[in-house]
């Protein structure tokens, strides 16, 4: 009994990750890319959305063939040669720490890399087991109706991985989802906990010469015939605080100030062009937004584009591709989690998101109307 317990118990684990990975192919990449740049090996980021689009699909086909014995005495030296390398990444993960967040279940589930270790060590023992078992596994209806229903869900698998990819994931785990109030979002409870951080201070003794490290609980500010004060060291953060769902949201002039105030606290509506990077926009997903801006303003809303790219080509990027709506600067990465695609589409009214819309989902200019209301 039990090891069917511990063979789906492994096998689910594996479908959730790689589902949620899957439908979201760039969010995928973007994890790669921030390991590369890491690791400083920033050849490697040309890969990045394949080898996203590989991990999560390996994933959920071992995670089918656990739940659907799928061949397990096969299946099984895969996973288990899968959570061995695994585990003693993500062991080298949680010592370096060069990205804080794994990225192992996606934008829905964040964990640090000491708990994926340890998640990955439980699922490890689990694939050992299963391992130990694997002669143990007969299918009562034989091997047809678990390749059968491995390749179905596979297929569909595929589908919403391509249907996410050319418009947006069928399910947003960002923080930045429709119906999320930006200001309120970026709010700090009453009473939440903050960052705490350590203060450490070198002394040097002016008998021996011989400097220390003291902390703030301890240091000799008073002792200034045997003590003298060095430099203090960067602060440590010994506990985090709590952190709101959204806290780098900004809209920032070319002169750097952030005026983002103006377009949440727009009672009529605001629409928002988000191209990380200009010069990788689509120019045909660009050329949609311009038609759509020109029948936006006519009906009184604000439309506006956020983008990482320098201010110093705005102006040449307007007249090469005809967006000519104003503009402003937000940090890379806020734009790449609030919509995967460059350049994507929110409407935001009164601080909350109405819409988000990939560049192959512009609605047309006599459809505005219709999706306003």
């Amino acid at each position: 009994m039990f090891k069917h317990i511990a063979r789906i118990l492994l096998g689910l684990t594996f479908v959730f990750s790689g589902f949620v990975k899957g439908i979201d192919p760039w969010g995928s990449a973007y994890k790669f890319t921030d390991y590369f740049n890491a690791f400083q090996m920033p050849w490697l980021t040309n890969l990045a959305f394949a080898l996203g689009i590989l991990l999560a699909a390996a994933e959920f086909f071992l995670g089918l063939a656990m739940v659907f014995n799928f061949f397990i005495r096969i299946t099984i030296w895969l996973m288990l040669a899968f959570m061995v390398f695994f585990t003693g990444l993500t062991f080298v993960l949680a010592l370096t720490n060069p990205v804080t967040d794994c990225g192992c279940f996606g934008d829905a589930l964040v964990i640090t890399n000491w708990q994926t270790f340890y998640k990955n060590i439980v699922l490890l023992a689990l694939a050992i087991f299963v391992f130990k078992q694997r002669n143990n596994f007969r299918s009562k209806n034989g091997p047809l109706l678990s390749i059968a229903m491995t390749g179905m869900t596979m297929v569909v698998y595929f589908y919403l991985v391509a249907y996410s990819y050319n418009h947006l994931p069928i399910i947003d785990f960002s923080p930045y989802k429709v119906g999320v109030n930006i200001p309120d979002a970026m709010k700090i409870p009453e009473g939440a906990t903050k960052d705490i951080y350590e203060n450490n201070f070198i002394y040097k003794n002016t008998k021996t010469g011989g400097e220390k490290e003291f902390t703030e609980a301890n240091y000799p500010w008073q002792d200034t015939l045997n003590w003298k004060f060095v430099k203090m060291e960067d602060p440590v953060l010994v506990q985090k605080g709590y952190k709101p769902p959204i806290h780098d949201f900004r809209i920032e002039t070319p002169e750097g100030e952030d005026i983002k105030d103006f377009f949440l606290y727009d009672e009529k509506g605001t629409f928002i062009v988000i191209a990380h990077n200009l010069q990788k926009s689509s120019k045909e997903g660009m050329a949609k937004m311009a038609e759509l801006s020109v029948e936006a303003k006519s009906k009184g809303y604000n439309f506006i584009g956020l983008t990482a790219t320098s201010p110093d080509s705005f102006e040449a990027f307007k007249n090469e591709t005809g967006a000519h709506f104003d503009f402003f600067n937000t940090d890379e990465i806020t734009l790449k989690t609030i919509v995967r695609s460059n350049p994507g589409l929110i409407l935001i009214k009164k601080g909350t998101i109405q819409a988000k819309y990939h560049y192959n989902d512009i609605p047309k200019s006599e459809e505005l109307e219709s999706q306003l209301d």
